[in-house]
């Protein structure tokens, strides 16, 4: 029975030399396009932080050659839209940004810290993996719809405990910023916390430490330092915050820390003034702008600041 070869295709050496180099040449092109991309990319970045900044600089700038600087930071009203005895004190503002903070932090931190030491030193990985996604839902929530759900749910609940809240207030938003935040506390928490070694958790274990003894006295220590960075990093998140504060919070800057009378926090007066209330040009139109530079002062410190805690206070293992 005869063999039947089929001719294999056959290749010299100088088309194979010349292919090798034609795919050599695609790469290198590609390997020398990718970095000067990946750098325009980088450059756009800083340019747009730097317009940001300098459109902010210059407009405040602006603002402060019409209104004392002295008056801006000492003055205790702000009455804006009162054109004959009109007053630029931002102190209201950040009073009720304050006050709202405050009231946030005290929701998120025991809550998110709690939900933080059960992901990590509780729950299964089953369990972990199944809550744990549940929780950071809360964070893709529109900030809108809690704003509402502050406005029709938790006010009128609060009134049936506190006869005397307003339907605007302090008490409400801050709540439900407090709500908002907790994915992120016990996100960046329960991070921090995992990344302690077992073996610390198994050493303290042998010596006799039980579960919580070893949560509370062991790992919360080594892992402080992304633990307060979180609590930074919420706060400055609470701070920024704008429509929960604008729907459910109103729009009177009073200078006081009662929560249960309606406030107006710095992102709530931008809000307000950027619907149209204010013509182009006018003061009260730059004001938001000294507002605004006031806001990006507080979230810059607190950005800084849990940096620094971070780089400070690392564990190394």
């Amino acid at each position: 029975m005869a063999v039947i070869k089929q001719d294999s295709p056959t290749y010299s050496v100088r088309e194979m030399i010349k292919e090798k180099k034609a795919k050599q040449s695609g790469l290198m092109f590609v390997e020398k396009l990718m970095p000067k991309l990946l750098l325009l990319t980088a450059v756009i970045s800083v340019l747009t932080t730097l317009g940001i900044l300098f459109t902010l600089l210059f407009e405040t700038f602006t603002f402060f050659s019409r209104v004392s600087i002295i008056e801006f930071l000492t003055a205790k009203e702000w009455l804006p839209w009162n054109e004959e005895n009109g007053s630029f004190g931002v102190a209201p503002l950040v009073t009720g940004t304050l006050l709202t903070t405050g009231i946030a932090m005290v929701v998120a931190i025991p809550i998110g810290l709690a939900s933080a030491i059960y992901l990590s030193e509780y729950a299964s990985d089953k369990t972990r993996r199944i809550i744990k996604p549940i929780l950071e839902v809360l964070a893709g929530i529109p900030t809108i719809v809690y704003g509402f759900f502050a406005l029709t749910f938790v006010t009128p609940l609060l009134k049936q405990i506190i006869p005397d809240l307003g339907i605007f207030n302090a008490l409400s938003p801050g709540i439900v910023m407090g709500i908002m935040i907790i994915p992120m506390v016990a996100s960046l928490s329960e991070d921090a916390m995992s990344s302690v070694p077992n073996a610390i958790r198994e050493g303290a274990l042998g010596l006799g430490s039980t579960k919580l003894e070893v949560a509370l006295k062991v790992v919360l220590p080594a892992s402080a330092s992304g633990i307060i960075a979180s609590f930074v990093l919420a706060i400055s998140r609470a701070v920024g915050e704008t429509m929960i504060v604008a729907v459910a919070g109103g729009s009177s800057p009073v200078l006081s820390f009662d929560v249960t009378q309606s406030i107006q926090t710095m992102t709530a007066y931008i809000v307000q003034v950027t619907t149209g209330d204010a013509g182009y040009g006018t003061t009260i139109y730059y004001s938001i702008y000294a507002v605004g530079m006031t806001l990006f002062v507080f979230t810059l410190a607190m950005n800084l600041l849990a940096q620094y805690i971070s780089r400070r206070f690392r564990e190394e293992y």
